[in-house]
């Protein structure tokens, strides 16, 4: 009897080797030969899943967003306002090393993502999602009286994903002076400025 592949399985398998081979070579280190030797895999069974390594990064992108996406539920289950909106953005910021390990994903997809309109759809559309939940939570926040700003709800949650979004650059690339504690106390300054008021 023929052996039953789970090939959602193998794929989830694929990203999680490319990002390890991305966190120790970078992303033009990464070939397709190595992610498929890291994934124990030989080197021709990558092709009917990824032909291209971009394939597999706009894929591993898609898994990124909504392995946060997941995070992010279940992290405001129960919470409104502004603690289910500080619950929601430590999901994004690069806390851990799995977080850092999205964070190279994500870069990389950005750089490709200025010049293909597929993966720039994909990325404004993930943003999108962001932006329109974190705007809900500043209106529960309103409605609750937890805001004191009269700042548009709009542009602070701009604000916000410019603070999650830009620590996922910083983080990486100066780890030292944006380190976890740092990412989370500009976090709550961003917040407990939004509850001070004007």
């Amino acid at each position: 009897m023929p052996k039953v592949v789970d090939h959602d399985q193998r794929r989830v398998e694929l990203v999680e080797a490319t990002w390890r081979i991305i966190a120790r070579h970078g992303i033009e280190g990464a070939t397709m030969r190595d992610i498929a030797a890291e994934a124990g895999f030989a080197n021709g069974a990558l092709k009917p899943y990824f032909p291209t390594k971009d394939d597999l990064l706009a894929f591993a992108f898609s898994h990124v967003f909504s392995q946060t996406g997941r995070r992010m539920t279940d992290a405001t289950i129960g919470r409104s306002g502004l603690g289910a909106l500080r619950a929601y953005c430590l999901e994004i910021l690069p806390l851990d090393d799995i977080r850092v390990s999205e964070a190279r994903i994500v870069i990389p997809f950005w750089q490709r993502a200025l010049t293909d309109s597929t993966k720039a759809e994909l990325h404004s559309s993930a943003m999108l999602l962001w932006r329109d939940t974190m705007c809900d939570h500043l209106r529960e926040a309103d409605t609750a009286g937890e805001l004191r700003t009269t700042l548009p709800h709009e542009d602070l949650a701009g604000l916000l994903m410019n603070l999650v979004l830009g620590a996922q650059i910083t983080a990486v690339l100066s780890p030292i002076e944006n380190s976890p504690d740092r990412l989370v106390a500009q976090l709550d300054a961003c917040i407990r400025l939004m509850a001070a008021g004007d």
